[in-house]
């Protein structure tokens, strides 16, 4: 606006507060990518935390299996122990085992099995049941068909014990199935 008589500008205050606003409308584009710049900060920092909890899960599951599951291997290399001395047990007739002279010799053997056994147990080392179920191949392998008049599939032979440690397969049963006619 101007005054008449001189045709000089009058400040009637309007121009002054779009200044203001001109003035400050780069502090105000500064103040926004400042605030674009803390909000993707503070989500790199929820994401940060998230994967430093998922690393941490991660590691505490890796530990526990590495604790739970240490002695695969080695109860792996006592399955045939077991085995030999189950056969051992297996091969004995009854005349041997009515001979006195041998007699302390089958009762330490069969104590030898319990507590081998016992070991198993308490270690989560696990027989896996065959006779009867029907074949599972996530615990039995079939190693033959036999002519049968239970249900096809149904298994009616183990040829080997099959061993669980804990939740996790260690050996897979040996087994024979049922055949259809």
């Amino acid at each position: 606006m101007t005054n008449n008589e001189n045709d000089t500008p009058v400040d009637d205050g309007a121009n002054t507060e779009a200044e203001a606003i001109d003035a400050a409308a780069p502090g105000n584009e500064e103040l926004a990518q400042l605030a674009e710049q803390l909000a993707a900060l503070q989500q790199d920092l929820l994401y940060a935390r998230a994967e430093t909890q998922n690393v941490t899960r991660r590691k505490d599951k890796e530990i526990a299996d590495a604790h739970a599951y240490a002695a695969t291997k080695f109860a792996r290399d006592i399955l045939s122990v077991a085995d030999n001395l189950g056969r051992a047990l297996a091969a004995l007739s009854d005349e041997q085992r009515a001979d006195e002279a041998i007699k302390p010799l089958i009762t330490g053997l069969e104590a030898t099995e319990r507590e081998l056994l016992s070991v198993f147990e308490r270690n989560g080392i696990t027989r896996i049941a065959a006779i009867g179920l029907p074949l599972d191949p996530n615990q039995h392998q079939a190693m033959l068909e036999i002519p049968s008049d239970k249900t096809p599939g149904t298994i009616v032979q183990e040829m080997q014990a099959g061993y669980m440690l804990k939740d996790r397969l260690l050996r897979p049963a040996m087994v024979g199935v049922a055949k259809a006619g």
